[in-house]
């Protein structure tokens, strides 16, 4: 049971089959899988750029954000792996951790955590699974077309001789 199915009910869903929505080739969705769920620091895109806590849960194939519990009944944010580029500027201060992630529209999204708590590297290697998922995926693909190329060639120079 996910402990998290209150707040991120899309995560925290058991699918089978389907396939993940985004910029890039789908992939096989596999059943949501919480790898780790807390709280983290996002800077506000207002004026002030104000630091606000927000409910993370880390998956398999999205970073999902809301308010806190008991802050407000708002809607949870993914943030999809497939649309995230990289996680940049990693700056250790006495207390915080501030990491930026990057998006591939190129919009940069700031968070700091507290100094011992690895959300910025469980972020990443989450993100490099995902990228090497899909890279598997794209080289199966690619493959698989190339035989069927190949084949069809085959099965036409056979078709012509006498």
């Amino acid at each position: 049971m996910c402990i998290a199915r209150k707040q991120f009910p899309d995560v925290c869903s058991t699918r089978s089959g389907g396939a993940m929505k985004g910029p890039g080739p789908s992939l096989p969705a596999p059943p949501s899988e919480v790898l780790r769920a807390g709280e983290l620091e996002k800077r506000s895109d207002s004026l002030f750029q104000l630091w606000k806590k927000k409910q993370v849960v880390l998956s398999r194939d999205r970073l999902s954000l809301s308010a806190p519990e008991g802050g407000g009944g708002g809607k949870a944010k993914a943030l999809r792996f497939g649309a995230i580029q990289k996680v940049d500027c990693v700056e250790r201060t006495g207390k915080y951790v501030y990491f930026t992630i990057v998006t591939t529209d190129r919009k940069e999204i700031d968070f700091r955590c507290p100094g011992e708590s690895g959300w910025n590297a469980s972020i990443t290697m989450a993100l490099i699974d995902f990228q090497n998922r899909r890279a598997v995926q794209d080289f199966k693909s690619r493959q698989e077309a190339a035989e069927q190329a190949a084949a069809g060639t085959r099965d036409r120079r056979l078709a012509r001789a006498p």
